[in-house]
């Protein structure tokens, strides 16, 4: 995936859309977890949006991240809104509309730093909200781009351009977050601007040898990646079921027979 920097991942937390009192009450439940980034979802009545971003942001400390992110859920005009209301908070907009030309939009109507998502599907949409200068960040999730071999090379290409990345999925457990630890870990640290922990959002495990929450000397949130072969995981056969197929065993007794065939080879010649 491209080596390993630092020694650990710093995780954010997802804050469910709920009342603006309760958001910003949920902000020191997850800080004691040692969460210190908090991705605010937003997208909703654009007046209690606001109202959600004040209140959250009123909770935040020093050194501590907010972003609120819409997931396409306003109109140009209800996003030209809520850009406006807060433009003296701390705060990331994420994926305020549906279309690129929306979010691009609204992007020029604010100085907030700005991140892009859900039309971030390819090395092309990269380039080209970089060419814009539509995005401060990118948020890349695995499956949305069909694995984590197109994911590394959007990854990498947004090193090259010096654009930060959350670096997640659409969602999982145990596996997925295997997965995102192994591309977040080894993006250099000054590019990851968040990253997640799904196996903490769900109450079954799918997998053994997935990476687990904890706090460092810190106090703060963080995993890491295995460094075992893969993503470093087992799969639990009695929760996800038995397998469809089985390959390994053909290839190795197909590379067993090569290894055969070329040793009698070398001892005929």
């Amino acid at each position: 995936m491209g080596g390993r920097y630092g020694s650990e991942v710093e995780l954010y937390r997802a804050i469910s859309q709920e009342s603006p009192e309760q958001m910003a009450h949920n902000v020191a439940g997850y800080r004691a977890q040692g969460y210190r980034k908090y991705q605010l979802k937003v997208g909703g009545d654009p007046d209690t949006d606001i109202l959600r971003i004040k209140a959250v942001a009123a909770e935040m400390q020093p050194g501590e991240l907010l972003i609120a992110d819409a997931n396409t859920g306003w109109l140009s005009g209800e996003a030209a809104r809520v850009v406006r209301a807060v433009r003296d908070i701390d705060v990331y907009i994420e994926q305020p509309c549906r279309t690129y030309e929306e979010c691009l939009s609204i992007r020029r109507r604010t100085d907030l730093p700005f991140i892009l998502d859900e039309n971030i599907n390819d090395i092309n949409m990269l380039m080209k909200a970089h060419h814009d200068g539509a995005i401060d960040a990118i948020n890349l999730k695995i499956s949305k781009v069909g694995g984590l071999t197109k994911a590394k090379q959007i990854r990498d290409l947004a090193c090259t351009l010096g654009v930060p990345m959350n670096l997640e999925d659409s969602w999982g457990g145990d596996v997925t977050t295997a997965a995102i630890a192994s591309l977040a870990h080894s993006t250099p640290q000054q590019y990851r601007l968040a990253c997640t922990d799904f196996n903490s959002y769900v109450s079954v495990s799918t997998a053994t040898g997935a990476p687990a929450r904890y706090k460092n000397d810190q106090g703060v949130a963080c995993m890491k990646a295995s460094e075992l072969p893969g993503l470093g995981v087992v799969l639990r056969d009695e929760i996800v079921g038995a397998p469809v197929a089985v390959y390994e065993e053909k290839f190795m007794r197909e590379a067993s027979l090569a290894d055969h065939n070329l040793a009698a080879a070398k001892m005929t010649s």
